[in-house]
Formats: C-alpha cells, sequence, structure tokens
C-alpha cells in the first residue's frame, strides 16, 4: 500500500456516554472542514489549508483539560485545535476568506493565527523551541500554567524538536507536547520515515510520555489527566502521543494512498463509531452542525474583502 501502513488498534469496548457540547463541537469541526475543501473546490480560496479530518476528537478531547491561562501552540493541520479553545468558525473562516471580521484581519489564512494565548505556524517543529521559552517564563512568574504544542509524526524528522526536548527535561519546565501521530507525513509512511518509535525518542530525553490509543474523549481525559496535571504542578515536561488517522488529503486534493488503504482509514473514523453508538443523539446533531457551517459560509463569503493596515 502506498500510503499510512500503520493500522490503528482502537479500543473495541463501547464508547462512553457522549455530552451534547463535545457531540457538537466534534461535529461542527467535521463540516467546518469539510466545507473548507468544498470552497477550495469552488475556486473561492487561494493558497492552501490542511484539514484534521479524523483527528477532531483529539483537542475535543484536550479542551477540557487545558485553561484559560494555558498557552498553546498549533501547527499547519490546526483548524480544529482552534475551534475547541474559541469554537469560533465564522471568526477562522472570514481569516482563511480574508474577509472582514478574521481573527486576524486576513493575513494570517489558514496556517498563521494568533489569538491571546494561541498561536499557529506552518512551519514544522517551529514552536517547540518557543514553547519552552513560554514554559520558562510560566515557571517562574505563573505557576500552575502550561505551554502546550501540537506536532505531528513527520515533526519528529527535526532537530528543534530534540533541541526543545533536552531543554525543557533539563530545566524542568511545564510543556506539554501533543503529537497527533497519523501513521504519514504528507504522503510518505511513518514506517518509511521513521527509525525506532516516538516512545523511544522521548525516552532517551528522560521526558514523561504516555500514549493514548482511544478516541473516547471521556477517557482520554481520565487517562491523561494525571500526566496533565503532573506537569503543572511539578513542575515538568511530558510527550502524549496520540495514535489517530487522517481521513483527508494532506492538504486539498493530494491523497496519495490507495483505494484500500484510504478504506481501511476511513474504517477507523470516530465518525463511523459515534454515529453508530449514539445513532439518534449523532443524527440530530449532525443535521443541526452541517446546516450551522453552512449558513456561516454564506454568511462570511458575502462579506466584504478585510482591509489590513500597516
Amino acid at each position: 500500500m502506498t500510503g499510512s501502513t500503520v493500522t490503528r488498534r482502537q479500543a473495541a469496548r463501547e464508547l462512553s456516554p457522549v455530552t451534547d457540547h463535545d457531540l457538537d463541537l466534534l461535529l461542527l469541526i467535521r463540516h467546518f472542514e469539510q466545507g473548507i475543501l468544498g470552497l477550495y473546490g469552488q475556486g473561492k480560496l487561494s493558497g492552501t489549508t490542511h484539514t484534521c479530518l479524523g483527528q477532531e476528537y483529539i483537542p475535543v478531547a484536550l479542551r477540557t483539560l487545558l485553561r484559560a491561562d494555558d498557552y498553546v501552540f498549533s501547527n499547519h493541520r490546526g483548524h480544529g485545535h482552534y475551534l475547541a479553545r474559541f469554537e469560533d468558525p465564522a471568526g477562522l473562516l472570514a481569516e482563511i476568506m480574508g474577509r472582514q471580521g478574521a481573527v486576524c484581519n486576513g493575513v494570517g489564512g489558514s496556517q498563521h493565527i494568533h489569538r491571546g494565548r494561541y498561536f499557529s505556524t506552518g512551519v514544522q517543529g517551529e514552536s517547540l523551541p518557543v514553547g519552552v521559552g513560554v514554559a520558562m517564563a510560566l515557571k517562574q512568574a505563573q505557576r500552575g500554567a502550561l505551554a502546550a504544542v501540537f506536532i505531528g509524526d513527520g515533526t519528529f524528522g527535526e532537530g528543534a524538536v530534540y533541541e526543545a526536548l533536552n531543554m525543557a527535561q533539563l530545566w524542568r519546565v511545564p510543556l506539554l507536547v501533543i503529537a497527533e501521530n497519523n501513521g504519514i507525513a504528507q504522503s510518505t509512511p511513518s514506517t518509511a520515515n521513521m527509525a525506532g518509535t516516538i516512545a523511544g525518542r522521548v525516552a532517551a530525553f528522560g521526558v514523561a510520555y504516555q500514549c493514548v490509543h482511544s478516541m473516547d474523549v471521556n477517557e482520554i481525559r481520565t487517562e491523561i489527566g494525571p500526566l496533565v496535571q503532573a506537569v503543572r504542578e511539578l513542575p515538568r515536561p511530558a510527550v502524549i502521543e496520540f495514535e489517530t488517522v487522517r481521513v483527508g488529503p494532506h492538504s486539498k486534493g493530494d491523497d496519495t494512498r490507495d483505494a484500500e488503504d484510504r478504506q481501511d482509514v476511513l474504517g477507523q473514523d470516530w465518525y463511523r463509531r459515534y454515529r453508530s453508538a449514539f445513532a439518534a443523539r449523532f443524527s440530530e446533531a449532525d443535521l443541526r452542525q452541517r446546516a450551522h457551517i453552512a449558513e456561516i459560509i454564506s454568511e462570511v463569503d458575502a462579506r466584504p474583502p478585510a482591509c489590513w493596515e500597516p
């Protein structure tokens, strides 16, 4: 197979009851991302974008574990991270479309967002050294807050990752690294570009590590909650690896995986499991969020361009 050859082994047990808020947020992110791809297909967006289809449950699960005074550093595949933190699809869409009401007045686009203590960048590994510095400042002046950095498995090919982990452990700073391992870096399977494992690389620095296989948001919170709290209180750095899947393409339409591989990934999508587990509620919420995003797309599309002033 040409794509992700790593099969994710999700827990077979039933999903725990999901709250209406979590379900709505999961589906809001899903339909936002699908809406973005639709706008590109219509020629209404320029540049590029990277959707988090298949990975939406990760930032939703972390939503209740991260505080307003925490810093969050996202990456190129960060729409879900932003939406889980701010629940602001209109502002983000306006940013991507360059329309009035945009989060960064239309100059950041899909990948480079700043709002309060939230930052995203399209440069692989750039946020980790910055996160270490921010975590050091928090340790000295705001104990209890942490710096959370989202990266993908492909970013473990960047030297900055290892420099940052080394400093974070030496200085014992409250740095939480969330590694979303979807098994494929752009179009190259992780098995073809990564020697060893993420766990092994993290262990070399003595950094605390935990691997998450579940897509149950409640189970994830229970499982990683103590480690997140330890990052705050001790403080110390930690890496949480999520074994997940990327359902969509790398960016707009560049999914080079063969049909069998794409079908295998679709079979592991949280969307299917949640739809099966919570049929009636899911259907209602799915229709509601689909309509909500469609309405936002129509409204933002009608706005005039954002006016940027240097």
